[in-house]
């Protein structure tokens, strides 16, 4: 596998843990974040996929 097929990590660099342990800087788990070295590129594509579903709900909790 090449470096373009590879899964990059979604940090943004701005970490902080809401109360489900959820970042809101790039809305993954703690538990996917702590995973991310060791997972396949397939399950972080899966991560990826789940990660976009919570900020996007997030996003419409807090809309006026």
């Amino acid at each position: 596998m090449n470096d373009v097929e590879k899964v990059k990590s979604p940090c943004v660099r701005q970490c902080c843990l809401d109360e489900q342990d959820i970042c809101l800087g790039c809305s993954r788990s703690l538990q996917e974040i702590l995973d991310w070295t060791v997972i396949t590129e397939e399950e972080r594509r899966a991560v990826l996929v789940q990660a976009k579903i919570r900020k996007k709900q997030r996003n419409q909790m807090f809309r006026p």
